[in-house]
Formats: structure tokens, C-alpha cells, sequence
């Protein structure tokens, strides 16, 4: 079910299996002053979850925020149809069965801009990962390109979590960094999303960080020479 992290803030996360290792995902949920919710990289979801989101406001928008977040968008859909369908930059072209996917860049919504912040980072085409920022709870809201696991894990799973370095601490996985086509443009994603006054974090994989977000945030976008 869903669990709250700050007014009009949810998140829910979903174990799966890939590549062999049990992993999670994460679900997040921002419900609008006018009662309408954003549905960020949804996961598989029973119909008692899908009951709690219809009891705090109308689904209006689900949000596949990278090329590999995608997965569950119809699933979504199929629960929500009246909602709008938006995704990363090229995620129309991988998924043409997605029909009526619109795709996000650095404008932000107008439906959204009073709520949220939002941009395309740069660099990594593979990924083309939009983040957003929740006003209202400075929230910073990520999905692949920063990570933190935490807590007990298989010892495979902790294992790769240690080879690609977010173990226990947030920063840029090995992963993403490998994939990273033009650290520039990498880094100037960074300083915007840097320039946003957030405290926390939520990451797809799995963790919320709270204690000094912004520090870690910027000490992980080094990588890039943010």
C-alpha cells in the first residue's frame, strides 16, 4: 500500500527480479493543491492500492521519467484511463504501443508549473532521465541516475549494489556513469537541479534521503564536474 512521506507526498515500492537479483522499484505520488495526482514510474499495483489512490484525489497524469521506467505505464493506464500519459525524451519511439504518450523536455507542463520543477538531464541519451522537484515538500524526486541502497539485501544484491558503488550512499551508480555519452551536458543538468532548495530525496532504488540531501546530492554529481 501506499505510504505518506509529507502532506500531499506518497510513495509505494515493489520488488521484482532482474538479471537474476531482487531489487525494488519505487512509485511516487504528489497530489495538487486541486486534489489531482501525478503518478511518477508506476509499478505493478493491486486494486486495494489503486482504491487508496482513487480515495485521495483523481489520478490525472502518469509519468514514465526514463527510457527504462516504463514498464508498468499501461498497467497504469488501464486502472486510470482517463489520466495523460507522459515520458522521457525518445521513450515514444521504443514504445509505440504507448499511444498518446506525450514527451517531456526542459518546459515544464503549465498544468504542472505551479506544483513542480522539472528537467531533462543531459548527456546520457540511453537514459534521458526528467527529474522533478515537489515544491511544496522540497522533495527532489530521481529515478535511475542517482541511487542509494540501503537497509538488508540478498548478498548478491548487495554485492552489485557495492560493484556499482551506492551501497549505503548516494551517487551516480558505475551503470550510469558508463553510459554517460557528455559529462558537460551531464553537469549542466546538475547545476540546474542543484540550484533547487530541496531536503530530500527519493531515488527508484530504494532509498528516501533526509539527512543533509542537498550535500549528497552535490557531492554525487561530482562525478560529473558539477
Amino acid at each position: 500500500m501506499l505510504i505518506q512521506i509529507a502532506p500531499n507526498l506518497w510513495h509505494m515500492e515493489r520488488g521484482f527480479k532482474a538479471a537474476g537479483l531482487a531489487v525494488s522499484s519505487r512509485m511516487t505520488v504528489v497530489r495538487f493543491e486541486d486534489g489531482r495526482l501525478w503518478l511518477h514510474s508506476p509499478v505493478r499495483f493491486s486494486e486495494a492500492v489503486a482504491e487508496q489512490l482513487r480515495s485521495l484525489g483523481k489520478v490525472s497524469w502518469i509519468v514514465a521519467p526514463n527510457r527504462a521506467h516504463h514498464m508498468f505505464a499501461k498497467h497504469a493506464l488501464r486502472a486510470f484511463p482517463q489520466a495523460a500519459l507522459y515520458g522521457a525524451p525518445g521513450l515514444a519511439a521504443k514504445r509505440p504501443d504507448l499511444e498518446g504518450l506525450v514527451e517531456l523536455g526542459d518546459s515544464i507542463p503549465r498544468e504542472w508549473e505551479k506544483e513542480l520543477g522539472q528537467v531533462v538531464v543531459r548527456g546520457m541519451p540511453f537514459v534521458n532521465e526528467v527529474v522533478f522537484f515537489h515544491k511544496a515538500s522540497t522533495t527532489l524526486i530521481m529515478t535511475d541516475v542517482l541511487q542509494c541502497w540501503c537497509g538488508k539485501l540478498p548478498w548478491n544484491t548487495s554485492l552489485y549494489a557495492r560493484l556499482t558503488g551506492v551501497r549505503s550512499h548516494l551517487d551516480v551508480p558505475r551503470t550510469v556513469r558508463l553510459i554517460t555519452r557528455d559529462k558537460a551536458l551531464a553537469a549542466g543538468s546538475a547545476r540546474v537541479i542543484l540550484q533547487w532548495p530541496f531536503t530530500r530525496v527519493i531515488t527508484a532504488h530504494n532509498s528516501i534521503v533526509e539527512h543533509e540531501a542537498h550535500a549528497a546530492v552535490e557531492r554525487a554529481f561530482g562525478r560529473f564536474g558539477a
